[in-house]
């Protein structure tokens, strides 16, 4: 469930197969491709897939991965199985025993994705409400459920259009066709994190927080397949910045928000999704390095890669060199 949730945010998923949208990269005008560019101009690391990172003898291989299926990962995985053969550990955000933790916790503890106390017809305005619960019932959701959800957690399944529903359940994604040669190979699989990690950060967030997404991922319901037609091409370009970036330009064509507050919007969510784990990650990825006698695998969403709090620059900073590989 986590690996689809949070997937359209974190270069998560692939509904290729299902949803033939536009890439709406080729619908940029020329002031607002001008913005991406510069966006992403000095951002360490903008491009690249697969990397591989040596300091003093010691050798990891980082990987982006998209969560979902999509056939064009054959290739890509078949590469990586030779790495995969001769390493010390696969390190990914859910491992299949996390995912199992997780399941566990959601049965036990409803309130990870539900509302303790109050609904959402509660917290909104009367035609925010309606506009919601109509969005929720052209994918499924009954309005007497979506009332207790969370705001964060009703964002996210909004955010995947009906055409993707089929495409998630396949769980063949990169990371996990990694884990899968990792058991061919008895390479040990390590969690990057602890399995409640991505539901403590948004649960964290002010309930008006929360609600601001649903706002964003509303106006943008029309752009669903697009989006994730997009989303996908990107990845396989290997320009992971490139569509983290064009998030906001694209959110600020919505009338409900200004440049600048889209602007905002994506830098706090890189804040909280991205930087502060990237950087929670790095002492787990070198502990690992350290631990192993063989070279190790680190697996994670493509959009932890870039930027100056990406992985690959804090190994930099941390004095490794960076070398990019065929992906």
């Amino acid at each position: 469930m986590h690996r689809s949730i949070l997937a359209f945010l974190l270069l998560g998923s692939a509904a290729h197969a299902q949803c033939q949208g536009e890439d709406l990269r080729l619908t940029l005008t020329a002031a607002e491709r001008a913005d991406l560019d510069a966006r992403i101009a000095d951002m360490p690391y903008a491009q690249g897939n697969r990397w591989r990172a040596e300091k003093d003898g010691e050798v990891i291989h980082l990987v982006g991965t998209m969560h979902l299926s999509d056939p064009r990962l054959d290739a890509p995985a078949e590469r990586l199985r030779t790495v995969m053969q001769g390493a010390g550990a696969l390190l990914l955000e859910m491992p299949a025993q996390e995912q199992t933790k997780l399941t566990a916790a959601l049965g036990q503890d409803p309130a990870l994705i539900l509302l303790d106390g109050t609904t959402l017809p509660e917290l909104m305005d009367e035609d925010d409400w309606q506009s919601l619960s109509a969005a929720a019932k052209a994918h499924g959701l009954p309005a007497v459920m979506v009332a207790r959800m969370r705001p964060w957690y009703l964002s996210m399944l909004l955010a995947l259009p009906a055409c993707a529903k089929a495409q998630m359940t396949q769980q063949d994604g990169l990371d996990v066709r990694l884990e899968a040669q990792a058991g061919e190979y008895g390479v040990p699989s390590v969690a990057l994190e602890p399995f409640d990690t991505t539901f403590a950060i948004f649960n964290a967030e002010p309930l008006d927080d929360q609600l601001e997404m649903i706002g964003m991922t509303l106006a943008q319901q029309e752009d669903g397949a697009s989006g994730f037609a997009t989303t996908i091409a990107a990845y396989f370009d290997e320009t992971a910045a490139e569509m983290w970036q064009l998030s906001a330009i694209l959110a600020a064509r919505s009338p409900l928000y200004t440049a600048q507050q889209a602007s905002k919007a994506i830098e706090q969510t890189s804040a909280a999704l991205l930087d502060q784990r990237n950087h929670d990650w790095i002492p787990v990825i070198l502990a690992e390095a350290e631990k192993r006698a063989a070279p190790i695998v680190a697996a994670f969403g493509a959009a932890h890669l870039p930027g100056k709090n990406g992985v690959l620059q804090l190994l930099a900073d941390d004095g490794w060199t960076l070398t990019r590989e065929a992906f």
